[in-house]
């Protein structure tokens, strides 16, 4: 990760096999303040203008993710994806995909297991009576392309994955508006694959986070629907 990424570990840190956002786990994140190592900021970013403690909780279940069409129009981004920007490292995502009423989680990577970054925005937030210091990140998404539509069917929507060669770009201090806007962009679905895991995602009393939720499961739904789809597309290049 240290050599990927060109950036050191400043204390120790645990492969993660799964999290949900809504527990604001701390995650390793490149910043454009500390290009030179992780640090570890918590999932769900809180504006440096709120004042009321209270509200935090609130907020944050709304900035786990920011739209890329929004970001320079919502209180909580503008300031942020203007001078605050950030690398979310990690080797996979999970989204579900929606079938007949039902739900399944994905596991979804880079065809060489390779890890990348996804584009960030954080903020840091000061407690004024005692000076308390929070930072914290959100995840910018966009619109998905054909191959994630497949799996997030229902949303429609995929993080912002950047190519290797912008990522060091993306944490630039001197990115105006319009280039930042132009790193924006729907990652083509050539190096991606997914494939579905079992339903530990999402339960209360099940511990997500273990080396299983990473092993294929199959469903006869999910089965006999990529079937019936082949079929149809076999059948539609018969008639050219």
């Amino acid at each position: 990760m240290e050599k990927r990424f060109g950036a050191r570990f400043d204390q120790d840190f645990e492969r993660v096999y799964h999290v949900s956002g809504f527990n604001n786990p701390s995650m390793p994140v490149i910043t454009d303040e500390a290009p030179d190592k992780f640090s570890f900021l918590k999932w769900g970013l809180v504006p440096f203008w709120l004042k009321d403690k209270e509200q935090i909780k609130y907020v944050r279940i709304k900035t786990l993710n920011a739209r890329s069409d929004t970001l320079f129009e919502k209180p909580s981004f503008k300031v942020p994806v203007r001078k605050r920007r950030c690398l979310i490292v990690t080797d996979g995502y999970f989204e579900w995909r929606e079938v007949a009423g039902k739900t399944y989680p994905y596991y979804i990577h880079m065809k060489d297991n390779d890890a990348f970054a996804l584009a960030g925005i954080w903020d840091e937030w000061r407690d004024e009576k005692n000076m308390e210091k929070l930072q914290a990140f959100s995840i910018i998404s966009v619109d998905a392309n054909p191959f994630i539509k497949k799996i997030n069917n229902r949303h429609q929507r995929m993080p912002v994955i950047l190519p290797k060669k912008d990522e060091r770009t993306w944490i630039r201090s001197d990115l105006g508006e319009e280039s930042i806007k132009s790193m924006l962009q729907t990652y083509e679905g050539k190096e991606l694959e997914a494939y579905p895991v079992k339903r530990l995602i999402g339960k209360k009393d099940v511990n997500s986070n273990t080396p299983e939720i990473l092993e294929k499961c199959s469903y006869d739904e999910l089965k006999n629907l990529d079937e019936k789809k082949e079929q149809e597309n076999l059948k539609q290049l018969t008639l050219f």
